[in-house]
């Protein structure tokens, strides 16, 4: 009988690591998304309520890149591409997208910054990436980024010589809710 109940204990014993792996696995990616946002890994901008009030005369150029993952029907591009920003003043930059089919279409974008040991001293304050991005046919808009590059940046081993920094975006179809889809089909009231 004890042979039974040890392979009984040892297959429960199995099933639960596997459900804890199983938990693990789903944890790993708001885990790893939290960690690269509060550490600034990867090249994961950073998120500030305001700039620092330390503005230094060291400057830095910035370049903007936009691109759609495959199947997004919008187009998206930076209105420009690159500035040159003082180390701890607050930029704004803009980026435009248009859904050119007939379909209202949801998107969230996708952010990162190169070279990744800028990641932590890149700081957006305001972003459309924040927020889930939903536009109507033939729908046209125009998003702000508003940034700072922190000047602890010059502190850094590696970070001290960086020149450039490149913010990239890339738009997600995502699925509508019912309310979004519901009010994207609405009419919109004329005003006289």
């Amino acid at each position: 009988m004890s042979g039974r109940a040890d392979i009984r204990r040892t297959g429960l014993q199995l099933a639960a690591i596997g459900v804890v792996m199983a938990g693990l696995s789903f944890a790993a990616v708001p885990f790893y998304d939290w960690f690269c946002r509060t550490t600034g890994f990867g090249g994961t901008p950073l998120v500030a309520v305001k700039a620092p009030d330390v503005v230094l005369d060291q400057m830095m150029i910035v370049r903007f890149d936009g691109s759609l993952d495959a199947g997004m029907a919008w187009t998206f591009a930076p209105q420009q591409r690159k500035m040159t920003v003082r180390l701890g003043e607050t930029g704004l930059a803009f980026f435009e997208a248009h859904n050119p089919t007939d379909r209202v279409i949801a998107g969230t974008a996708s952010y990162n910054v190169t070279p990744a040991s800028a990641g932590g001293y890149f700081t957006k304050i305001e972003c459309f990436c924040f927020t889930e991005q939903v536009l109507k046919p033939g729908e046209r808009i125009s998003m702000p980024v508003t940034f700072y590059v922190d000047p602890a940046i010059l502190q850094d081993t590696d970070g001290k010589h960086v020149k450039e920094i490149t913010l990239s975006y890339t738009f997600h179809e995502t699925d509508l809710s019912e309310d979004q889809a519901r009010l994207a089909a609405a009419p919109v009231p004329t005003v006289n």
